[in-house]
């Protein structure tokens, strides 16, 4: 089949799902939109507005935009891009849409979203992945991605013949539509490698609500920083994960040399704004792993009881 005719579905249109829903139906015609409430009817209205600086300005009106999963036909692509703590609901509602051919491909936070995915869903195929970009949605609904580089990394631990077609054609389909992406030799160091960042990165500005520049103009913080990737990365280790050193050099130059000085995260807005969080992703998951691995991370459990008392 022509990937123009492909029937692709993107659940959940915040900073990520709204950035790859954007262009996806910029460049294909059978795209649908799961978005609820006055976000959905904005879009309806509106379309999609990307402000973005790596694709420019784009206003974007998909094929469809429905309220729910449960309102989607058998789709060949669905991209989840909901917080984490939303995958179980968001995938509940699409399982009338997938069947054995429709790759369900979940670009969220965390290090075991896929294991969560395939655990849930009977049917389809399960394609890991992360994505690195600056992007955040707006009070009008409209994204904005920052900076000159987003990346999309994809892959399936141990793929068949089968599952590596799938992936390269996932590759295409992305890549078609201005979407950077890769296929990876080793998912899961990847998908490590991009959580230990945010076990800092998210971490680390939630806790003292500091932008980057703050924290590495502060020698204490900026040394915490650095002890929150070395807790991280001995975690993944013990765990197995084919982490490298220069993975550890690569996290670490990039706190001092390549993020922006505002840059903030979305734990960060989420705690100062008191909503739902990913706090658990970041700081739960990472240390109930450590005591399961015998790893201590005394700089996480201080991080995490700080975002818990903002929270409370």
């Amino acid at each position: 089949m022509n990937l123009q005719d492909k029937k692709i579905a993107v659940v959940g249109l915040g900073g990520v799902g709204g950035y790859i829903g954007a262009l996806l139906a910029n460049h294909y015609p059978h795209v649908t939109f799961v978005a609820r409430g006055n976000r959905g009817e904005s879009i309806k209205k509106n379309g999609l507005v990307l402000h973005s600086e790596y694709r420019g300005e784009r206003v974007i009106h998909p094929e469809k935009v429905v309220s729910s999963g449960e309102e989607l036909e058998i789709q060949d692509y669905i991209f989840v891009c909901v917080k984490t703590y939303s995958l179980e609901e968001a995938l509940k509602s699409i399982e009338g849409a997938v069947d054995e051919h429709t790759v369900v491909i979940p670009v969220m936070n965390g290090a075991d979203t896929g294991e969560r995915a395939r655990h849930l869903l009977n049917k389809g195929q399960v394609v890991d992945s992360l994505i690195y970009i600056i992007t955040f949605a707006n009070p009008d609904y409209s994204i904005t991605q920052q900076g000159m580089y987003t990346i999309v990394w994809l892959g399936i631990d141990g793929a068949t013949e089968k599952q590596q077609l799938i992936l390269k054609e996932a590759d295409a389909l992305l890549q078609a539509a201005e979407i950077e992406s890769r296929v990876a030799e080793d998912i899961h160091r990847q998908i490590w490698k991009k959580y230990i960042m945010n076990c800092a990165y998210n971490v680390e500005t939630a806790a003292y609500d500091n932008t980057i520049g703050q924290l590495r103009d502060d020698p204490v913080k900026a040394k915490e920083y650095e002890a929150l990737i070395h807790e991280a990365y001995d975690v993944a280790v013990a765990k197995g994960i084919a982490m490298r050193e220069s993975d550890l050099d690569w996290l670490i130059r990039r706190f001092y040399e390549e993020l922006s000085d505002g840059d903030t995260s979305s734990l960060q807005r989420d705690v100062e704004a008191h909503r739902q969080s990913e706090v658990d992703t970041f700081c739960g998951y990472l240390i109930r792993e450590a005591k399961k691995n015998g790893v201590a991370v005394p700089v996480m459990e201080r991080m995490e009881t700080m975002i818990l008392k903002r929270l409370s």
